[in-house]
């Protein structure tokens, strides 16, 4: 097994970021119309499934960090999923989002200023 390196470290960080800020978005896109038509579903979704590919790729070395990252995004994703196909009962999902979207947001943050920390060295 290779040696993580700095770089690495930088790397897999702006990657789980990038995940972080695609899921973030994708809650987003269910509570704003203008969110959603600001960019294309089609182009969303393979951007994050590329980012997703790539974090469950960095994430290999540590199972339990993975499998936790992919009950994240199932969930988040399933969520959302749920909320556009709702006819009745959105308040309720609609509260479950944003409780989602503020657990990423504090998620972002802290990655955030790891990233930063990694990249003063």
């Amino acid at each position: 097994m290779a040696t993580p390196t700095p770089s690495n470290h930088i790397q897999t960080t702006e990657t789980l970021v990038r995940l972080y800020v695609l899921l973030s978005q994708s809650l987003d896109r269910c509570l704003d119309k203008s969110a959603r038509e600001s960019f294309p579903e089609k182009e969303h979704q393979a951007f994050l499934a590329d980012t997703r590919a790539l974090v469950m790729e960095a994430l290999a070395v540590n199972p339990v960090v993975k499998r936790k990252v992919e009950e994240e995004c199932s969930r988040v994703l399933s969520l959302a999923k749920s909320y556009l196909k709702a006819k009745t009962n959105k308040t309720a999902i609609q509260r479950r989002l944003k409780t989602e979207r503020e657990m990423l947001r504090t998620k972002l943050v802290a990655l955030s200023d790891l990233l930063a920390v990694f990249r003063a060295f």
